[in-house]
């Protein structure tokens, strides 16, 4: 890039969220030195993540959920202290190729969009999936401040899939445009990342089926987003739902185009349906034992959050006399 040659920085402000991310972080900020702010959101790494972030001079800031809404991308977009106009949200496991970068620096010059999808491309054991259902993936990950924030998909704070958003989008307030180059998501370097990452994603989609929060679609403004959701809502009502899930992904989305790293992949999308179901099962098994169990009494339940409420608006006690019982 002409910017990062000449040591001209572009006067943008990118976010990345963290947590024990020493393993991804350097080549994601080797990708991001034509921007002029980096701001890291941390949540509190053990590892060196937040050494690696200061040596490459970016800013930290130390995150510490409350286990209520929002969660850390969210409360960062509203609340980081950043010091341009654009905000690019960037995961540690995602890199910006130099001709996105060009392409970002010229989208930030026009006031002709307020935000921008960015096309990702998911690598899998070493080769890109071109299929399974996971190309295109666009997501807005360029935005002018003040213009967007995150959609809010159940109105339970925690739903178990720790404290950054998992299938949240922006929500837009303006026109939006789409760039053409893709952004690398190397987001399972091997098997148990992918995982870990889903039996915590599963704990979300489980939830959000049992509570039937969810948005209205088309409120984002994408439609490739409001499609994929539909489909979702419709698959969570069909039986075997797992077999399914590999089916379409490796058949009817041409998975099995991908070699080993495709059948591999659908077969790990199967097994996430699967933890999916198993969980919202669990979730209503759960809900029904809880009924059938008050029912075999008749004492009732102490209210303690009332109480609590109670107790702090009394006026506090007087002191006692030395030597004296209260």
């Amino acid at each position: 890039m002409a910017a990062a040659t000449h040591g001209n920085r572009v006067p943008i402000s990118v976010m990345i969220p963290t947590l024990n991310e020493e393993a991804n972080l350097p080549r994601c900020l080797d990708h991001l030195r034509w921007a002029d702010e980096i701001v890291i959101v941390d949540s509190g790494s053990k590892d060196a993540t937040c050494d690696i972030a200061r040596a490459y001079g970016a800013k930290i800031i130390d995150f510490r959920w409350n286990r209520k809404w929002p969660k850390k991308r969210g409360w960062a977009l509203k609340e980081a202290p950043f010091q341009h106009a654009w905000v690019l949200m960037v995961d540690a496991d995602e890199w910006i190729v130099p001709e996105l970068a060009q392409e970002i620096t010229e989208a930030i010059r026009s006031d002709k969009y307020v935000g921008y999808f960015i096309n990702r491309k998911f690598i899998f054991m070493g080769r890109w999936i071109k299929h399974c259902g996971y190309y295109p993936s666009w997501n807005l990950r360029l935005l002018r401040r003040g213009y967007g924030q995150f959609e809010r998909l159940s109105e339970v704070d925690d739903t178990g899939s720790g404290d950054n958003e998992v299938h949240e989008h922006v929500v837009v307030n303006g026109p939006t445009g789409y760039l053409r180059h893709d952004m690398l998501h190397l987001a399972y370097p091997n098997i148990n990342t992918f995982m870990e990452k889903h039996n915590r994603y599963s704990n979300w989609e489980a939830l959000v089926q049992f509570r039937r929060a969810h948005s209205d679609p088309h409120q984002i403004g994408h439609e490739d987003i409001s499609k994929r959701r539909t489909l979702k809502e419709i698959s969570r009502r069909l039986p075997f739902r797992p077999t399914l899930r590999f089916l379409y992904s490796y058949f009817w989305k041409l998975g099995i185009l991908d070699g080993l790293a495709g059948l591999t992949f659908c077969r790990l999308l199967a097994i996430y349906e699967y933890l999916s179901v198993a969980k919202y099962k669990e979730l209503k098994r759960i809900e029904a034992d809880q009924r059938a169990a008050r029912q075999l009494s008749t004492v009732p339940e102490f209210d303690w959050k009332a109480r609590l409420v109670e107790l702090d608006a009394r006026p506090a006690a007087s002191a006692q006399p030395a030597g004296t019982l209260p």
